[in-house]
């Protein structure tokens, strides 16, 4: 089906062209005769009297010789009269042909075809429609999709931001009955800003709104209005609320509404120029509304801090609501949703699961229950086990194990000791978190990791923070301990430690030599954060030594926990070297001193690469 306007427009393209050439054919000029010759020769043939009779048309000289030839030759100049008069002294019959009227028929036919077939294809092309819907001229359409059916996405297809939904069901509730609403001379907020993290479903709960409202739902992108041409963009914003207003009550939704809406000013050029145009009219827009209007603008950001404050102030985006990351309920729910459809195994604990995944988001859960569906489809299994679910787990933080990499006994030996080291600084530091997994199988840019039993919290004590710095340390600890020499495996370990030491000095507060001045101000976004220096450099001198004095008061609290356990740390080290991975319950048990049983010799297919031993009690799971 594809194929077939490619065919309709090669057959236009090559009768446009056969058009264009019969049409120059008219035009041009007829080829010479065969019988011409030199102007020259033509004087000799009278000289020596063998010409019989010459036609005049204009310079050109058709003649006939005595012996009855024809011949065709062109004067440099028109004939005069004497030289006329001369030749029929000697006897040539001279005949002068009058100017040929031409046909103003063709005259008139050439330039017609030309331009009637230049509006044959601007009508042609203005009627092809690509796959879009919109036609090869339609530069100022908009480009969003009209779905003048309601989504069927609804509020229970949503989890995970019930606050957000309680706040959104007004909107919903004025779409459904307006009326009701202007009667009380009510005012609608005419935008609503959805603000959060990638991933943290802001498109999924809009369609949602419009599917509770059943009302049309117009989608579009921040990048749909920002065009190389000048007045495009302004002119499909108005294109936009054009067709939001033929099909109100309708939402129309704006997807990363930032790469329009960006603060103006910020630059110089044609093209933040256009941008900034079309902010302008999309402003003009938004108060065009009439009180009695049925449209409610929606967009979503991660970069709230960029948009320009009057795209947010009363009347326009004048309502945020913002969708974080769930916490673990709102996780065990979008698990439960994603989870329809798959068959899970009787001992998946979506809960556990839940309390595993602090911080993942909407699409995070998502993809970990696909990554699990295609390890049970790779193993031609038929449920989903909980393994599968740890493994998916594993797989979305650190990215797949690396079975086919060749480590060699020693590499093997000292990401043993770091990781060991790791947990039982977890285990043993009073406000540490307590190691979830331990595992010596490389994923992704690490050679091993222990992961810890993160809960979900909202504020982060100082002795928390300095535990997780001994926490981040005790790898290298553990290095020189057993070693005697330190390897460069805790490169990002120095990098969290010392972020999190200087954190505490210049943002939190914590050190008792700088007191309560916020010395560094970062500037936070949903997409990272940078930081604003505001101190001097004899402050900057005495912030990296505490950093530095910090840092090492809890490399040598460590040092002393390790060695007074070097037992500890041998067992945990050699459970490690022969399971590769311990989970929480194994993971006390070797501390306890007990003995792991040995691997079965005939492991399942999928253990063969790293064998464990599943515990007889199902471990208390916390959080990544």
């Amino acid at each position: 089906m594809n194929r077939l306007p490619l065919n309709i427009n090669l057959w236009f393209v090559l009768g446009a062209a056969i058009l264009i050439a019969w049409a120059f054919s008219l035009t041009s000029t007829n080829q010479a005769p065969s019988n011409k010759i030199f102007y020259t020769t033509f004087l000799s043939e009278i000289d020596q009297g063998r010409v019989k009779t010459l036609t005049l048309d204009g310079r050109q000289i058709n003649g006939t010789l005595k012996d009855d030839s024809s011949f065709v030759t062109f004067a440099p100049s028109a004939i005069d009269t004497n030289t006329i008069r001369e030749w029929g002294q000697k006897g040539i019959s001279v005949e002068v042909v009058g100017p040929k009227r031409e046909n103003p028929l063709m005259g008139f036919l050439v330039p017609l075809l030309l331009v009637g077939l230049l509006f044959a294809i601007f009508w042609y092309f203005s009627r092809n429609r690509g796959p879009s819907g919109d036609n090869a001229f339609s530069f100022t359409k908009s480009r969003a999709k009209v779905l003048t059916e309601a989504p069927k996405t609804s509020f229970r297809d949503v989890a995970g931001c019930e606050e957000a939904k309680d706040e959104l069901k007004e909107i919903v509730e004025f779409l459904k009955s307006p009326a009701r609403f202007h009667e009380m001379g009510a005012r609608i907020p005419k935008g609503v800003l959805l603000v959060g993290p990638p991933g943290s479903g802001k498109t999924h709960i809009a369609r949602a709104v419009a599917g509770e409202a059943k009302v049309p739902f117009i989608a579009a992108s921040g990048s749909d209005f920002v065009e190389m041409f000048v007045g495009v963009g302004a002119a499909r914003v108005r294109d936009l609320f054009d067709t939001a207003k033929r099909h109100a009550p309708c939402i129309i939704f704006i997807d990363e509404i930032d790469a329009v809406g960006r603060r103006r000013g910020g630059g110089v050029g044609g093209g933040n120029d256009e941008r900034e145009q079309t902010l302008n009219q999309l402003l003009v827009e938004l108060d065009g509304f009439e009180k009695e209007t049925s449209i409610i603008v929606m967009a979503a950001t991660n970069r709230p801090d960029v948009l320009d404050p009057a795209l947010l102030r009363p009347g326009r985006f004048d309502r945020q609501v913002a969708i974080d990351a769930p916490d673990v309920r709102g996780r065990e729910q979008i698990l439960k949703i994603h989870a329809k459809g798959k068959p899970l195994g009787e001992d998946v604990d979506l809960a556990l699961l839940a309390r595993r995944t602090p911080g993942f988001v909407g699409a995070d859960l998502e993809n970990l229950l696909n990554e699990a569906a295609l390890l049970a489809a790779r193993d031609n299994r038929k449920k989903i086990t909980m393994k599968d679910m740890e493994e998916a787990a594993d797989r979305v933080i650190m990215g797949p194990a690396k079975k086919s990499l060749v480590i060699t006994p020693r590499d093997r030996e000292i990401t043993a000791y770091h990781e060991a080291g790791h947990a039982l600084a977890m285990h043993y530091i009073e406000h540490a978190d307590p190691p979830h997994k331990v595992t010596i199988v490389p994923r992704g840019r690490a050679m091993g990791f222990a992961m810890p039993q993160r809960q979900d919290s909202l504020h982060y004590s100082k002795k928390r923070l300095t535990a997780q710095i001994g926490v981040a340390l005790a790898g290298r600890v553990a290095e020189e301990l057993v070693f005697e020499d330190v390897t460069t495996g805790a490169e990002n370990d120095f990098k969290q430690a010392t972020d999190l030491a200087r954190r505490m000095i210049t943002e939190w507060g914590m050190h008792p030599d700088f007191g309560f001045v916020a010395y560094q101000v970062r500037e936070d976004t949903y997409l990272g954060g940078y930081d604003t220096r505001q101190y001097s450099e004899e402050t900057a001198k005495r912030i990296d030594e505490a950093v530095q004095k910090l840092l090492q008061e809890q490399h040598d609290e460590v040092y002393k926990l390790l060695t007074e356990h070097r037992d500890v740390l041998e067992r945990v080290t050699q459970a490690l070297l022969e399971f590769e991975t311990l989970n929480s319950e194994e993971f006390l048990r070797v501390v306890e001193g007990e003995r792991l049983e040995e691997a079965p010799e005939e492991a399942p297919k999928d253990e063969k690469e790293t064998p464990r031993i599943v515990p007889k009690i199902k471990p208390n799971l916390g959080g990544v």
